[in-house]
């Protein structure tokens, strides 16, 4: 057979790679042992059109729970397309989106009058809590961009909240089994509100009612989910098995404290350092997090994506 009886396969069309492969491979390190990944060499623009670099994204934030981004200079309605590969925006009930990117919710903490420590500070975020609890069917995740923050200060934690439940005492867990709590945005947002405007929040708001321990639909997890932010009592702790007698309802109260303070456990947190265009995306259904307000007047500016969820069962 001669050379130019040979048939020769068609030269194959080159593949098409994302621009962040080219450079380099996605890069995953570990911040704490509780939870938390750096996740590096990637770009959330890139992520946001390649549905496989979105999906590596995606396991690694069911599995680490929170990850940060370094060096993200993105616009807000970039930030707000790479969130919605995670599933459908939220729209804030009382606080307005930005005008070129309506999903994304600015938040701002500064002393409106200038002066430290004065009752003009405001912040909501330096509790921990797990994001709109309040509502039926509270945010599956969020996407947080920073943009201003103070040079030291500033810095946010996030608790697994499913170590927080793994760990409990055994009779603990038989103790909560079952049990739902009430949950409310009254208490959350409504107190410096005029008591009618209160009222007419709370209205328009009914507080829902989550169980205590809930299920995360992905991973199966076990999760602890009250919270001080937003929990105003449990709704069916009144049964034989807990109260006995009168002095058993004390206990409702003791618990309810105790099952919220697991979230300050050290061993099961992580700790952000924040700079600008640093992005963190957690799931929402299984942390808890504190926003430290230990920077005075200094302004500290975020956006937040936050990402709906379902019905906690």
């Amino acid at each position: 057979m001669t050379e130019a009886n040979v048939t020769r396969p068609a030269p194959a069309a080159p593949a098409i790679v994302r621009p962040s492969v080219l450079k380099n491979s996605l890069k995953v390190e570990r911040v704490s042992p509780a939870l938390g990944a750096e996740i590096s060499n990637v770009s959330l623009v890139d992520a946001s059109q390649d549905a496989e670099l979105f999906a590596e994204i995606k396991a690694l934030w069911l599995k680490h729970k929170v990850l940060f981004f370094r060096d993200q200079d993105i616009t807000p309605l970039e930030q707000q397309t790479f969130a919605e590969c995670f599933g459908e925006l939220d729209v804030h009930r009382l606080y307005p989106g930005l005008p070129e990117a309506p999903k994304i919710l600015p938040i701002d903490a500064v002393a409106r009058s200038g002066i430290p420590d004065s009752d003009n500070l405001r912040s909501f975020e330096n509790n921990w809590h797990s994001d709109t609890m309040n509502q039926p069917e509270p945010l599956m995740g969020a996407v947080l961009r920073c943009v201003t923050c103070p040079e030291v200060g500033g810095d946010t934690l996030w608790a697994n909240m499913a170590l927080a439940y793994e760990t409990l005492p055994e009779h603990v867990k038989q103790q909560i089994e079952g049990l739902y709590a009430r949950s409310s945005i009254e208490v959350a947002f409504c107190g410096g509100m005029p008591i009618e405007k209160r009222h007419e929040t709370a209205a328009k708001n009914p507080p829902p009612e989550h169980p205590v321990v809930r299920i995360h639909p992905e991973t199966g997890e076990k999760i602890l989910y009250v919270c001080m932010g937003y929990v105003t009592s449990f709704t069916n702790w009144h049964v034989a098995k807990r109260v006995q007698y009168g002095q058993d309802m004390h206990d409702r109260n003791h618990m309810l404290s105790y099952l919220a303070s697991r979230a300050t456990i050290p061993e099961f947190q992580v700790r952000l350092r924040w700079r600008p265009n640093t992005v963190a995306v957690w799931d929402n259904r299984s942390t808890q997090h504190y926003a430290n307000f230990d920077y005075g007047a200094q302004p500290r500016r975020m956006l937040r994506a936050g990402i709906k969820g379902d019905r906690p069962v």
